[in-house]
């Protein structure tokens, strides 16, 4: 983090030194304004653009480690697991039936057991809730 403010300090000292030079050439008289303040503006919506990037870009750990700890707190059976891993892939409910071998109304019956034992109420909040667990990837 120190790195990246030093960077920008530089980066910020730099620009300003360049605006010093160029009034003291008398380039600001003979160009409009306007175009520095375009070119600023620019300037500062790509540097946001490269920052946020950099900011939210994570790193995807190289394999995944099922949280056993919480499996075991939580009281889930594998076929919840099973059930879970398919909602966090999007698969509805007549979809996870026919990958796992049941009837749609025991499928229900998996997802209604899973939000009551995420306390959960939707699909989203299920799905988020188990990867901050480290159930499914």
């Amino acid at each position: 983090m120190t790195r990246t403010i030093l960077v920008w300090a530089l980066v910020l000292a730099i620009g300003a030194f360049a605006l010093q030079w160029l009034e003291q050439q008398f380039v600001l008289r003979v160009l409009s304004w306007k175009i520095y303040a375009g070119l600023i503006g620019t300037t500062f919506a790509a540097a946001g653009v490269w920052i946020g990037w950099k900011l939210a870009a994570r790193a995807r750990p190289e394999t995944f480690q099922r949280n056993d700890a919480a499996l075991r707190a939580l009281g889930l059976t594998g076929q919840e697991v099973r059930v879970l891993e398919r909602l966090a892939a999007g698969r509805s409910n007549k979809e996870m039936a026919r990958d796992l071998g049941l009837s749609p109304n025991t499928v229900k019956t998996h997802v209604a057991n899973l939000y009551g034992k995420l306390e959960v109420s939707r699909r989203t909040q299920a799905i988020g809730k188990a990867r901050d667990l480290a159930l499914i990837p």
